[in-house]
């Protein structure tokens, strides 16, 4: 892999037209096949309450709010995960606002159901769902200590946090100053403790919510620094910023196209070892313009539930996604929430690579 510089970095990025091709010409070299993946999964929020309150957020609810959720019962998830198994689906995403349990509503839930914490009951649903239905867990729990992830690590196939930025700066702007856990020192030591630990992880950048493009190179950098000290990237998910009305930020302009352009070529250029993904129920008129600048991964796509922090867009048909993908000459193929490379003892637990085993000569 050549080493590129921030200055590199800036020149692609800042890069005009001819640039522009020339930058999404190289990476498509980069390709080692033909193939674009995807995860068929159900998403479960097991709370929208959060001690977070970003600028561009929807997802988060006041504890006050009628249509808060509170907290999501076992048998609403194992009907949920039920039907997921009539989908054929492989990946539970479960994903809650950061640190819910500082809410009397929520530690108040959780104790009626014999939990003292948020993450005891994310570990009770995980090994619920591995001992009694067909997919693997993908946890997206917020910051967490080395510990926490330890113990989660036992019954997960793959974990995530996006890191957004590395930029300390952003925390004093309207994006992320009412949002303790949005620190980059906290989210890069999640992550870094997820390297220690060989967990299989997922992590992104959030583009458009006042960074500049020198912080954009210096996320890029930071993350492309983890990766070469613990291996356990297994893609990253460059995300535009959409404007949703009623939100702080919803006067902010979205990343143009040419921005997300070399975004994801320049992700691709310096991670060639990682998958890069672009959410593609954000960009329905341009997905194949970023298959064409790099990308290699559809990420989860639900044929059963939305995608709750952007309710708006909704998941497109996998069979669409296959024909987008095939009119450009790729292969449309599916994939486990672990990406192959990591399905050995190294970076999962036994009873994890039990469970892959048994999907794989579909025993179950």
């Amino acid at each position: 892999m050549a080493i590129l510089s921030k200055e590199d970095l800036l020149s692609l990025l800042n890069g005009k037209s001819r640039e522009i091709l020339s930058l999404m010409s190289e990476t498509s070299l980069l390709r080692d096949n033909d193939i674009i993946t995807y995860s068929k999964n159900v998403f479960l929020p097991l709370t929208d309450i959060c001690r977070n309150n970003c600028g561009y957020c929807t997802f988060r609810k006041d504890p006050k709010s009628y249509n808060a959720q509170i907290l999501m019962k076992p048998d609403e998830i194992r009907g949920i995960i039920e039907k997921a198994n009539s989908f054929n689906c492989k990946e539970a995403l479960f994903t809650f606002g950061e640190k819910p349990d500082e809410t009397d509503s929520v530690i108040s839930s959780l104790e009626d159901l014999g939990f003292t914490g948020m993450l005891e009951y994310l570990y009770f649903i995980c090994d619920d769902t591995l001992k009694n239905s067909r997919l693997l867990p993908h946890s997206n729990p917020g910051i967490l200590k080395k510990n926490e992830l330890k113990m989660l690590r036992e019954v997960n196939a793959s974990m995530g946090l996006m890191l957004e930025t590395s930029s300390q700066r952003m925390m004093e702007t309207i994006a992320h100053k009412n949002s303790p856990g949005k620190d980059p020192k906290l989210r890069i030591a999640t992550i870094e403790n997820a390297g220690k630990l060989k967990i299989p992880f997922t992590t992104g950048l959030l583009i458009g919510i006042g960074e500049t493009v020198t912080e954009r190179a210096e996320s890029l950098l930071e993350l492309r620094r983890i990766q070469d000290k613990y291996g356990h990237i297994q893609e990253i998910i460059i995300q535009n910023f959409k404007p949703k009305q009623g939100i702080p930020m919803e006067g902010f302009k979205e990343p143009s196209l040419a921005e997300m352009i070399k975004m994801v070529s320049v992700t691709k250029l310096i991670f060639p070892d990682v998958s890069v993904q672009v959410p593609p129920n954000l960009n329905k008129d341009h997905s194949q313009i970023f298959l064409m600048s790099g990308a290699d991964d559809w990420g989860g796509v639900s044929p059963l539930t939305p995608d709750f922090v952007n309710p708006e867009a909704p998941w497109p048909e996998i069979e669409y996604l296959r024909l987008i993908t095939e009119e450009l000459g790729f292969k449309l193929q599916e994939r486990l929430p672990v990406y192959p490379k990591y399905i050995n003892e190294k970076f999962l637990d036994q009873e994890i690579l039990k469970k892959i085993n048994e999907i794989k000569s579909k025993k179950i």
